[in-house]
């Protein structure tokens, strides 16, 4: 170890029991400071700001007193609100106590001005709480993070504990001046009082100032020696590493030190990894077994001491020698991480807050003279007004200035009082807490060396009273300011949170929780936060923000199991969409065409539109639960449409053709007479969504039903016919049907009307299909080798043969069993809305019973086929989707989702969803690289008509799909164009080119 000076000194060390206090108590030791304590000779700055309020203005909050009414003249007496506060009158500090104690008092006494300097009106705190949240989302702002005096850096901890977590866990905290080890037993039972086992080492000076290696080294054989003195089993340990100095962590292991502070300044460690330092200098000392998994400062261990049980805790607040805030943000506000989903404990370091000038009209003279002495002049201005490491010293600096006025120890050297650290805040708090305060005083005056009468002891009393609730008051603003934030950006209207609260001024001051519930109550009315105290938040919590990644990681490594199937890689895509073409290929061929799963039926629909169709038209759109029949006008100004949509009840769906098509027939005559049209015979459009073999433009055979239609007397018939033999049962006679295309053409036609680049149909939404323009020379199944034919590729049938066995995973299997249609419209299967939600469903059970989610206890309503919406995962995966809101559409089909399921919710929607966007853009790069190859070009350029709300609603769909096909098919330039009402609009135009092209009366 080198020398006798960096060998770690034999340190307290005992196992908490009835008989021992805890580390956090007697044992623990000294807390690290906020930064370096200020004091020097006073310069003559005892005149109150200019900015400082009148001790006698309304709405100003000056010891425990603050009250609400309008301004009035700013020499009266300063009002008592008793509603504020429940104190026994003669420890509640007043003004106009203070006036009435004393006989010199007056507006311009000396003591009134000092009292007035620290008095803040309310309404400059809620001045001061909007600063703060303007700093706080700065700090999370990727282009202002840098500039802003909030840092808000992320932690990487994203989950607090649930009361499962168990098994052995180190801590090693690096504190002031000694190293702490602790081993903590947790048992998944809940327990918030875990067995702990610690030693503290002494830490030489000169390591502080030292090698950065020497120090690493000092604590891995601290480390070492606390585990051969506790015999701890050589099976894996994993290590909480407290570390209170500025970071920039970058993952929950990872984080390179920005800057010492608290009298560290080691050589070589600013930039580097400490986690990875402390590992390296861990494998020195053969402890292999012993690994570094999270790093943290204490205030996020007093976060996480408080969430074991009951509501989780999501703010620490530690009112310490230094002071910091930290909370669980909405991870999609953290723009400076990558973690987008669910939340995250951000680190506020609020000290800074102020270091941009923004507090200097509520900084006293006194602050002034505290920060000039200060180690880092200018920096940390919240901080050194509030830390317990510079209460004694603002105090210090204010009898300073009041006994330069003679108005206090009159007659006596103060000569004492300008060496710096001589009143301690300690003493502050003896003053002010202790029933005999008047005598603590006297005794710590006189013990200072100085020569105090009752009025003297009485001023310092006011005087430390003033200081300390200023602090406390401030620190109020800052929680109202985290509060109001995290009520705001979870979109709610009352926020109900735990706050872990530690320091010495929580500890040591009896009315500081009160004056924090208070004011913060006043700051911010619409949150109701349940202050709790931590224990050993920089030990025990360390050890519980260990124990939580340790759980998440296992409970990652689980999900990863069950999605991976779901998951995949570029290999598997090109495989995909070499199989497509395949498919293709044989859905073109003459003889081959019987056996292909893709079915690639000719439509007879050999043009796109050019602009010149004009005319009036009916179209009608078949293609799901709704029927729609439209009237479209064409003409040189463009297109003007009006439309009725009927419902078609399941029992005409699931009933006789003759039924559906009569049905269809009525609901024609019916939008025929609202219109005025019952005179007129238009050319009509039929959009028939379903699988057709096509055998002329208005010839098409009916193959399968699908979408829940099973209507009988249909499959194998001409459903053109079909439609006039209705007509003909209802005398109708006005009904010139001249094309019928599914609602995939129909969608490539209403976006060839605005774009002639428009080749390529596509759709995703309930169901899923493509069409193209295909050079008539490939199609064998149409005699006739000029021009190009439109070709509806039917590929939701892709896979029917088997070819795509190799990526249905389980899930996929039992959604398919379940359908009334098993083997068929496999592909669809994998990709449309009507069967994503039950894929997901099935994913949940699945992760249920090996306890990933709900504890293992699914609602009853989740074996319910169908329950789990597609359009959940629309909702779900919305970017900045508040969890809240996740948990209410889980909770809506009765489960009992903790916002950690509604974490993993999120994960599992987006992976079905993004492997639908990406087996999408597979089948769609088979066909565009077919159509540039056929044309023989280097680069095509096309543009996608695409309709569907899976494409248009879904918040990734349509990003993945190009994304995708980008890389898959990088010789292709592809445009994808939204269609506005393909099927109707579209069906219309592939009628009027049909017209334009056979001819007028044809």
């Amino acid at each position: 170890m080198g020398s006798r000076s960096t060998r770690p000194q034999s340190g307290r060390y005992g196992r908490p029991d009835s008989a021992q206090q805890s580390p956090g108590s007697a044992g623990r030791p000294r807390r690290s400071s906020g930064s370096e304590a200020a004091g020097s000779s006073y310069s003559d700055r005892s005149r109150p700001s200019r900015h400082a309020v009148p001790a006698g203005s309304p709405m100003a909050v000056v010891g425990h007193s603050c009250h609400l009414h309008h301004r009035r003249d700013s020499g009266r007496t300063l009002q008592r609100n008793n509603s504020l506060w429940s104190m026994e009158t003669e420890d509640r500090f007043t003004m106009s106590r203070l006036m009435n104690q004393e006989r010199d008092s007056s507006p311009s006494t000396p003591v009134q001005r000092a009292l007035r300097a620290l008095t803040i009106p309310l309404e400059r705190l809620h001045i001061m709480k909007g600063h703060m949240m303007q700093a706080m989302r700065r700090g999370l702002g990727r282009h202002t993070h840098s500039r802003a005096t909030l840092k808000m850096l992320p932690t990487y901890i994203c989950a607090t504990p649930d009361g499962t977590e168990k098994g052995d866990f180190l801590v090693v905290e690096l504190c002031q001046s000694q190293v702490r080890t602790l081993l903590v037993t947790l048992f998944g039972d809940g327990n918030p009082s875990p067995q702990m086992m610690y030693k503290t080492f002494d830490m030489p000076e000169d390591i502080m100032q030292g090698k950065g290696e020497a120090l690493f080294d000092f604590i891995a054989q601290c480390l070492s020696q606390f585990l051969a003195d506790t015999n701890t089993p050589l099976e894996h340990l994993p290590l909480g590493f407290v570390f209170p100095f500025s970071c920039r962590q970058t993952q929950l292991n990872k984080a390179e030190l920005i800057s010492w502070s608290k009298g560290f300044s080691c050589r070589d460690v600013v930039g580097k990894d400490v986690v990875q330092l402390l590992q390296s200098a861990i494998n020195k000392q053969e402890l292999s077994h012993v690994e570094v998994v999270a790093l943290m400062n204490d205030t996020v261990g007093t976060m996480m001491t408080c969430s074991t049980e009951g509501r989780p805790c999501e703010v620490a607040l530690v009112a310490d020698k230094g002071s910091n805030c930290c909370f669980m943000a909405e991870a999609h506000l953290v723009e400076t991480a990558e973690e987008t989903s669910g939340r995250m404990c951000i680190n506020t370091e609020w000290g800074r807050f102020g270091d941009d000038g923004i507090l200097s009209d509520i900084l006293t003279p006194y602050d002034e003279c505290v920060d000039e002495e200060s180690f880092r002049p200018g920096e940390k201005r919240f901080e050194k007004m509030v830390g317990s490491l510079y209460l004694g010293e603002i105090t210090r600096h204010v009898l300073i200035a009041l006994a330069a006025e003679k108005a206090l120890f009159t007659g006596s050297s103060v000569a004492v009082l300008k060496e710096k650290g001589v009143l301690t805040t300690h003493q502050v708090l003896e003053i002010i807490n202790v029933e005999e305060g008047m005598a603590v005083t006297k005794t710590t005056l006189e013990a200072l060396g100085l020569q105090p009468n009752e009025q003297d002891c009485s001023r310092v009393q006011q005087i430390c009273r003033a200081v300390v609730s200023r602090a406390a008051t401030l620190y109020a603003t800052g929680l109202a300011a985290v509060l109001s934030y995290m009520c705001e950006t979870r979109d709610m209207d009352q926020l109900l949170v735990n706050v872990g609260v530690d320091g010495e001024l929580y500890q040591g001051h009896t009315r500081f929780e009160e004056i924090l519930q208070s004011v913060t109550r006043l700051l911010a009315p619409e949150c109701v936060p349940t202050l709790l105290p931590s224990t050993d938040g920089s030990g025990r919590g360390a050890a519980m923000v260990t124990a939580v990644a340790v759980r998440l990681e296992a409970q990652r490594r689980e999900v990863a199991k069950v999605l991976a199937p779901l998951r995949l890689k570029h290999d598997d895509l090109v495989e995909v969409q070499a199989l497509m073409r395949q498919e293709m290929e044989l859905g073109l061929g003459q003889e081959t065409h019987a056996n292909a799963s893709v079915r690639m039926l000719p439509t007879y629909v050999c043009h796109t539109p050019d602009g010149t169709e004009q005319g009036e038209f009916l179209a009608l759109d078949l293609g799901g639960t709704n029927f729609r029949v439209l009237v479209v006008q064409v003409t040189e100004e463009g297109i003007r449409m009006a439309s009725e949509i009927y419902v078609i009840p399941t029992a005409i769906m699931q009933g006789t053709g003759e039924a559906l098509f009569d049905h269809i027939i009525d609901c024609i005559v019916d939008f025929q007479m609202k219109q005025d049209l019952m005179t007129h015979t238009l050319p009509l459009g039929f959009t028939f969504s379903f699988p057709c073999q096509q055998v002329g433009l208005d010839k098409a055979l009916l193959l399968t039903w699908t979408k829940g239609f099973s209507a009988s007397g249909c499959v194998g018939q001409d459903v053109v016919q079909l439609l006039r033999e209705a007509a003909e049962r209802k005398h109708h006679a006005g009904l010139k049907v001249v094309a019928l295309v599914n609602d995939t053409v129909g969608t490539m036609m209403s976006c060839g009307y605005e774009d002639p680049k428009c080749e390529i149909g596509l759709i995703v939404g309930t169901g899923t299909n493509a069409c193209y323009m295909e050079e008539m020379r490939n199609v064998g199944t149409v005699e006739g080798d000029e021009g190009r034919m439109c070709i509806n590729m039917e590929w939701g049938a892709f896979g029917d043969n088997g070819c795509l066995d190799h990526i249905f995973t389980s899930f996929d299997r039992v959604v398919d069993e379940q359908t009334i249609n098993p083997g068929k419209q496999r592909f669809e299967k994998l990709i449309s809305g009507m069967y994503l939600g039950e894929i997901v469903r099935h994913i949940l059970l699945a992760m249920s019973d090996k306890e990933l989610l709900f504890h293992g206890n699914p609602s009853p309503k989740l074996f319910t086929k169908d329950i789990f919406k597609t359009k959940f995962l629309s909702t779900i995966e919305l970017d900045g989707l508040a969890l809240r809101q996740i948990r209410q559409i889980l909770q809506d089909l009765e489960l009992d989702a903790s916002y950690e399921d509604s974490v993993l919710m999120r994960e599992v929607c987006h992976t079905v969803s993004m492997r639908a966007a990406q087996l999408c853009a597979a089948g769609l790069a088979a066909v565009v690289e077919k159509m540039r190859e056929n044309r023989g070009l280097d680069r095509l350029s096309v543009t996608v008509g695409v309709d569907g709300t899976l494409y248009k609603l879904h918040p990734h769909f349509s990003h993945c799909l190009q994304r995708t096909l980008r890389d898959l098919a990088p010789n292709c330039t592809v445009k994808f164009m939204p269609s506005e009402d393909g099927s109707g609009k579209g069906a219309a135009l592939v009628a009027a080119v049909a017209c334009r092209t056979t001819g007028p009366g044809q």
